[in-house]
């Protein structure tokens, strides 16, 4: 091939150059101009209206193993429940909110006992149904800050003050049973621990796409469980924000015995959890999660009148929880 093909003057030279670094120098301009947008950052927090209901739906998921004289008990519980949160007052960052239990479902199986409950298919027949229905629309109070974390729970107990009032067949023996079952699931203890696992999320500082943050919390469904927490801002636009966490969970004291039922036991339990949390960037309200978690350890049941010689029983519990608006 003739080499006048690739002759170049040296002027043409000069002013490709010169068009070319100006490119160059523009596209970088430019992209100064764009990156502190992109990496502008935010305060990720509750911000709620006051008189204005907020809805979620939670689905709860938790299988249960436990093993008994060598031999494996297990036990599944799947619950729903529809909630509404209404702002009733705002002062000093902190949120009043009349919380009430719109519909409950449960359903419990195991070797020994099989119920189910569904608050939106009540009868005359349904007994179990229609004590769980007590609950529905009764209201109590939720004190909150902005950064989700739960100052007071007020007049939940109202909840269960009234349950068997149209319900005389029962004696108080039963009466007792039945509430302490139906607190394990839907007491203020555990509705503390689901709330504050889904808004207990939030930086102390503005945050923008990939920042990280750790949070420490303390959990009592029962027994009390420290839980670490390292989120991650995945994304984040004017309408929403994923978040995604990490969890590793463990007994605050294991070698505190605690009282069930008047049967003194310990727990030794360690576990994580998973967590992706999708938000209304504005007001800070859960769109949809799923959250995942699984524990291992054991229970240490002491020496007592009941169970001479104690026992401790080895158990591993895995629950699935979604939530929706």
């Amino acid at each position: 091939m003739p080499a006048s093909i690739f002759r170049v003057d040296n002027k043409s030279f000069i002013l490709y150059a010169k068009e070319t670094m100006r490119l160059l120098l523009n596209v970088v301009f430019v992209l100064l101009l764009l990156s502190p947008c992109q990496a502008k950052k935010r305060k990720l927090e509750l911000n709620l209206s006051k008189g204005v209901t907020y809805s979620q739906r939670l689905i709860n998921t938790v299988s249960t193993v436990e093993t008994l004289n060598g031999q494996q008990v297990r036990m599944n519980i799947s619950t729903a429940a529809r909630i509404k949160y209404k702002v009733i007052d705002f002062q000093n960052s902190i949120y009043d909110l009349d919380v009430r239990y719109d519909s409950l479902s449960l359903k419990m199986s195991s070797p020994v006992v099989n119920v189910e409950f569904n608050t939106d298919n009540l009868d005359a027949k349904a007994i179990n149904s229609n004590i769980l229905g007590v609950l529905i629309n009764k209201p109590f109070v939720v004190r909150l800050t902005k950064a989700g974390k739960i100052i007071e729970v007020k007049n939940f107990d109202y909840l269960f003050s009234t349950m068997f009032d149209q319900f005389t067949q029962f004696d108080e023996t039963q009466r007792t049973q039945i509430i302490g079952q139906l607190k394990q699931t839907y007491g203020e203890k555990q509705f503390k621990t689901n709330l504050e696992k889904c808004l207990t999320i939030f930086p102390d500082l503005p945050v923008s796409a990939g920042s990280k943050w750790t949070i420490s919390s303390q959990l009592d469904s029962g027994t009390a469980t420290k839980m670490e927490t390292a989120y991650q801002l995945k994304k984040i636009n004017n309408s929403t924000a994923v978040i995604n966490g990490a969890s590793k969970i463990s007994s605050v004291d294991k070698n505190a015995y605690i009282e069930s039922n008047q049967i003194p036991m310990k727990y030794d339990l360690t576990g994580t959890m998973a967590s992706k949390i999708k938000l209304h960037s504005k007001t800070g309200w859960i769109m949809d999660a799923s959250i995942n978690q699984t524990i291992t350890g054991t229970i240490d049941i002491k020496e007592n009148p009941l169970l001479p010689g104690g026992m401790k029983i080895p158990i591993t519990v895995n629950n699935e929880m979604t939530i929706t608006e």
